[in-house]
C-alpha cells in the first residue's frame, strides 16, 4: 500500500473513532507538505469540522494525536490553522521504496474489460505538402496523450484523418501537370511529400504573378484573383475530381501515394503511429448523407439557392453552412462523415480531437451538430486545443515555402546533438554506430521534450539551439541523468556489488526522504495529466525528479561508500529513480539512452 493510501485510511479511522463519522478513505487526499513547514504530507481538516463540532486547529490536533498513537507510519505532526502536517517515520520510507520496486507498472493503471474507449485524432495532414513544425507539435501531443490515457486504464484508439481532397490538392496536381515534366520521387531523388510540396509552392508563385499582371491591366485584387486562368483551371480540375473523372482521379491517386510514402517515413522517424487512418475523400459523401438525413428530420434546413444549413442560434451560435448550393461538401460535412464511420468502426465513449486553437469555433459547432444527429459522445467531445508553435524569426507560411519542414528539423536536431555531444566528450567511448544512435535519441528527445514541456494551450517559440543543452529543463539533461544512473548500476554489477541491504543500518536524511517522496508523487501526476490532458505535467515532473536526484548524487557517494548497506540502499534508490525517469519519458514518447 502506498504512503498516501496508508495515511488516508488512518485519517478515515481517526474520524470514525473520534467523531463517529464514516468517511471514505478514497475521498481523503493528502498533499505534499509545503517546504516552509515541517512534515511530509498534509491533510486539510475543514471538511470534517461539522462532525467534530470544534475549531479547525482543535480538530487537526485531535486527529494528529490519534495518528501518532495508532499509525506506525506517523512519527509526529504539527498544526497550521486547518492544515494537519504529518511527519512520516523515516524508516517507513524504506517500506515505501520497496513498495514502488515491487509494484509492476508503478504509476500505471491496467486496462480492464470495463474501461472506456477513447479515440484520439491527431496529425491531420494535407496531401499537398510535407509535415511541418506545426504538425510536429500536433503529433507529439496526440501521441503522448494516447500513452498517458492508456496509463490511466483507458482503451485507446489512435486515428489520423488525412485531408486528401479539395482545391489545395488540385493546385499541386495542376502545377505538376504544367511544370513537372513527368518527374517522380525516384527521378528527383526526393521524398514524395517534399516533391508535391514544391509544386504547391510553384502554383502559388505563378498564381501571384498572374494576379499581379491582371491588376496592372486595371483589375482590383479581388477581380484579378477571380479571373486568374490558373485558379480557374484548378477549380475545373476539382469539379472533374468530384464528378469522378478517371484521368484526374488516376493522377490524384498516383501523387497521393507518393505523399503517403513520405509521410510514413516521417512518422516512423518521429516515433508516432496510428491504429486507423481515415481519408476525407472517403468521408465527405458519408457526411452529405448524414446531413441530408438531418434535413429530413428537420434538424437542418434548405435555403432558396439549394444550400443546406443548421440553425444554431438557440445554442448561442449562428447559422452554419453544411452543403453548398451546388451540393458540394464543406469541412464540417466531412467531419460529420468521419464521425459516422468511426462510430461504425468502434464503440467510442469519448472522442478527442488534437487540433490547433484557431479551430475552437469549428469544434463548438461540430459538438452541437453531432449531438443533434444522435452521436452519444457528440456533446462531450474534447477539442484538445493547443497553441501555435513559431520560430524565433516568426510565423511560417506554407504557400511561400517558408515553413520549417519536419524532416529538415529532425535532421538539424540530430546533427546538432551529435556536434554538442562530441564537444562535451559524451561520445568518446562509442563506436560510430553507437554514436549515431545516441545522437538520434538525444536530438529527437530534445525536440520532443522542448515542445511537450510547454502547457499545450499556450503559443510557444521553438528554439532548436536552446533545446539541446545538457543543463537545465531539457530532454538531454534528463536523458544524461538516466544514462549516468545506468552507468553506476553497470559498474556495480561488474564489481559484484549487491543491492540488498539491512534497513536497520540505513539512516535516512531529509534529502533521501524528499527523493523517495518525489517518487511517490508519480501515480498522482499520471492521473492528473490524464484528467487535464497535459503531457507538460509529466515533462516537468521528470525534470524536478532529475534535479533532486542530481543533488543526491552530488552530496552522497555511491560506489565509493564503505558501508555495504548504505551503498546498497543508494544503488537501490538510484535504480528506482532511473525506472521512474524511463517511465515518465515513455509517456512523452521519448527514448532514453543506456549510455552516453
Amino acid at each position: 500500500m502506498s504512503i498516501d493510501n496508508i495515511i488516508s485510511s488512518a485519517v478515515a479511522e481517526a474520524l470514525k473513532a473520534l467523531y463517529g463519522v464514516e468517511v471514505a478513505a478514497s475521498s481523503i487526499v493528502p498533499q505534499t507538505t509545503r517546504k516552509e513547514f515541517e512534515g511530509n504530507l498534509t491533510v486539510v481538516v475543514f471538511p470534517y469540522l461539522k462532525a467534530s463540532k470544534k475549531a479547525p486547529e482543535a480538530t487537526a490536533q485531535e486527529i494528529g494525536e490519534y495518528l501518532v498513537a495508532n499509525c506506525d507510519a506517523v512519527k509526529a505532526f504539527n498544526v497550521v490553522k486547518g492544515f494537519l502536517n504529518i511527519v512520516i517515520e523515516p524508516k517507513f520510507w524504506l517500506n515505501v521504496l520497496n513498495h514502488i520496486n515491487e509494484t509492476a507498472d508503478y504509476g500505471f493503471r491496467a486496462e480492464t474489460p470495463e474501461s472506456e474507449l477513447v479515440m484520439i485524432e491527431y496529425s491531420s495532414p494535407n496531401t499537398n505538402k510535407p509535415l511541418h513544425l506545426g504538425h510536429v507539435r500536433n503529433n507529439l501531443l496526440g501521441y503522448s496523450l494516447s500513452r498517458i490515457l492508456a496509463a490511466n486504464g483507458y482503451k485507446v484508439v489512435k486515428t489520423n484523418i488525412v485531408n486528401d481532397r479539395g482545391i489545395h490538392i488540385c493546385k499541386s496536381m495542376l502545377a505538376w501537370q504544367k511544370w513537372g515534366n513527368g518527374v517522380t520521387p525516384e527521378t528527383a531523388g526526393k521524398k514524395g511529400d517534399h516533391l508535391i510540396g514544391d509544386f504547391y509552392v510553384a502554383f502559388d508563385k505563378h498564381y501571384k504573378a498572374e494576379v499581379k499582371e491582371l491588376e496592372a491591366q486595371g483589375m482590383t485584387k479581388e477581380e484579378a484573383e477571380a479571373a486568374s486562368p490558373l485558379m480557374q483551371e484548378a477549380r475545373a480540375m476539382l469539379r472533374r475530381w468530384e464528378a469522378g473523372d478517371e484521368e484526374v482521379r488516376s493522377l490524384w491517386r498516383m501523387m497521393n501515394e507518393w505523399v503517403y510514402a513520405g509521410f510514413d517515413e516521417t512518422y516512423k522517424r518521429m516515433g508516432v503511429d496510428f491504429d486507423k487512418i481515415y481519408y476525407e475523400s472517403e468521408t465527405y459523401l458519408e457526411g452529405k448523407e448524414k446531413v441530408l438525413e438531418g434535413l429530413e428530420k428537420g434538424i437542418m434546413y434548405r435555403k432558396e439557392d439549394n444550400s443546406v444549413w443548421a440553425d444554431l442560434t438557440a445554442d448561442g451560435l449562428d447559422h452554419k453552412l453544411l452543403l453548398r448550393s451546388d451540393g458540394t461538401s464543406v469541412y464540417m460535412t466531412q467531419d460529420i462523415g468521419t464521425a459516422k464511420l468511426r462510430y461504425q468502426d468502434y464503440p467510442i465513449d469519448k472522442m478527442i480531437y488534437v487540433v490547433g486553437n484557431e479551430q475552437n469555433y469549428h469544434f463548438q459547432v461540430l459538438s452541437l451538430l453531432l449531438d443533434k444527429l444522435g452521436f452519444k459522445w457528440g456533446k462531450d467531445l474534447v477539442h484538445f486545443s493547443y497553441g501555435m508553435v513559431e520560430l524565433p524569426e516568426g510565423k511560417m507560411k506554407s504557400r511561400e515555402g517558408t515553413v520549417v519542414d519536419a524532416d529538415d528539423l529532425m535532421d538539424e536536431m540530430v546533427n546538432t546533438a551529435k556536434e554538442t555531444s562530441m564537444q562535451l566528450g559524451k561520445l568518446d567511448n562509442c563506436t560510430q554506430e553507437e554514436a549515431d544512435k545516441i545522437a538520434s535519441i538525444i536530438g529527437l528527445g530534445a525536440l520532443k521534450y522542448f515542445i511537450l514541456k510547454v502547457d499545450p494551450r499556450k503559443n510557444m517559440t521553438f528554439n532548436p539551439k536552446e533545446s539541446i543543452d545538457f543543463n537545465g529543463n531539457t530532454g538531454p539533461f534528463i536523458q544524461y541523468t538516466y544514462a549516468r544512473i545506468q552507468s553506476v548500476l553497470r559498474k556495480a554489477a561488474e564489481a559484484g556489488i549487491s543491492e540488498a541491504y539491512n534497513a536497520d543500518a540505513v539512516v535516512l536524511s531529509e534529502k533521501k526522504v524528499s527523493l523517495i517522496q518525489r517518487l511517490t508523487d508519480f501515480p498522482s501526476l499520471v492521473e492528473e495529466a490524464g484528467r487535464t490532458y497535459s503531457p507538460a505535467l509529466i515533462a516537468n515532473y521528470a525534470y524536478d525528479l532529475v534535479k533532486e536526484y542530481n543533488q543526491f548524487y552530488h552530496d552522497f557517494s555511491i560506489l565509493r561508500e564503505e558501508n555495504a548497506d548504505v551503498r546498497a540502499f543508494r544503488l537501490n534508490l538510484s535504480r528506482t529513480v532511473g525506472d521512474i525517469i524511463k517511465r515518465a519519458m515513455w509517456l512523452l514518447g521519448i527514448e532514453v539512452p543506456e549510455r552516453m
